[in-house]
């Protein structure tokens, strides 16, 4: 832990501890797997299969970066639609 860093908060009284330890393994499931998804769908869309350098060329690194950031875009806007309890448009 760093010196500067605070131990976490208690859990709020009546929550038990095997639920929150339950949840932040959903959770960490969760972003493994997406992680892991965004890594195939950016590397299969972008990446020539035949390899010709070492290094990603200018055409793989911008269509990897538009590609990751699109990819966050439509997470964080499924995120909230299913939060806000609203239909699809």
């Amino acid at each position: 832990m760093a010196a500067n860093s605070a131990p976490p908060p208690p859990p709020p009284p009546g929550i038990d501890k095997e639920l929150i330890l339950g949840m932040a393994e959903k959770e960490m499931e969760y972003r493994v797997e997406l992680f892991n998804k965004l890594t195939h769908t950016c590397f299969n869309k972008c990446v020539e299969k035949r390899y010709k350098e070492s290094e990603l060329n200018m055409g793989e690194n911008s269509c990897i970066d538009r590609c990751v950031s699109k990819y966050w875009q439509v997470t964080n806007l499924v995120g909230q639609l299913l939060g806000s309890g609203r239909p699809p448009m």
